[in-house]
């Protein structure tokens, strides 16, 4: 028992290096066995660093106007994950706006650098989630923060499950990046967490956020199949953030019927 409970927190340290800077005990053991059992704990992890950016935005609002709250909850996660699916928003948005071909629009993920239309869409995008957490209150943005970030690296888990993995090189293959229990696993941290919101939101909105965040998610992994014949990492950062942003937007639409 004791030896499945270190293992089982061994994983999660590992996703919390994997996605976060946020700081682990020093050598931790890796494998690539390890690192995909690990990825089961990604909606958990996405649930601390929106805990992370709920409680900046808790201790700044009663002191600071709620715009400039707001965007320091936005800071805090950015510095919690230093900007790593953002970055790979920005990458991915350059490379299917500029690549003439599947070749193409993967070499530049791979090797560009922030282009005008990478940081373009992460700017709409970024400016998107501040405007939708600010036309909420206190208790609703951070609740959202919460279960937002959980159910936008859900949404990369799932990617990754039912994709292929598109390679600049050689022929395709199906590369699973989760297991079929890991996914489970993934799935049932992910609903505890829009479980436990569902009372102070109600249910109605929870549902709606949530079907929001699968439409914009899938969307974006609709143009990645068809640009290119699956994801990349890049890809799988734009997913995290178009599910982040389409569970801000469910919410949003909810509360303004």
């Amino acid at each position: 028992m004791y030896a499945a409970l270190r293992l089982e927190g061994l994983l999660f340290l590992l996703a919390l290096r994997y996605l976060t800077r946020i700081p682990v005990p020093r050598g931790l053991p890796v494998s690539d066995d390890l690192m995909v059992r690990a990825v089961k704990y990604h909606p958990a992890v996405g649930a601390l660093v929106g805990g992370i950016g709920a409680l900046v935005l808790w201790a700044a609002a009663p002191v600071l106007p709620w715009s400039t709250a707001v965007i320091l909850s936005l800071a805090a996660t950015l510095l919690a994950t230093a900007g790593f699916h953002e970055a790979g928003l920005a990458d991915a948005a350059e490379g299917l706006s500029v690549g003439q071909d599947r070749a193409e629009v993967i070499q530049i993920m791979d090797h560009t650098r922030l282009g005008t239309y990478g940081a373009l869409t992460l700017a709409v995008v970024l400016g998107l989630k501040l405007t939708l957490l600010a036309g909420m209150s206190l208790g609703q943005a951070c609740l959202a923060l919460i279960a937002a970030h959980a159910v936008g690296r859900m949404a990369a888990v799932h990617v990754t499950l039912i994709t292929v993995h598109a390679r600049s090189e050689g022929m395709q293959k199906f590369v699973p990046k989760v297991t079929p229990d890991g996914y489970r696993v993934a799935l049932a941290c992910t609903l505890v967490v829009l479980a436990l919101v569902v009372m102070p939101l109600g249910g109605g909105a929870v549902l709606c956020a949530f079907i929001g965040a699968i439409l914009l998610a899938q969307a974006f992994r609709a143009v990645c199949v068809a640009r290119i014949g699956g994801y990349t990492g890049d890809c799988l950062g734009g997913s995290v953030l178009f599910g982040e942003l389409g569970f801000y937007l469910g919410l949003i639409i909810w509360f303004q019927v």
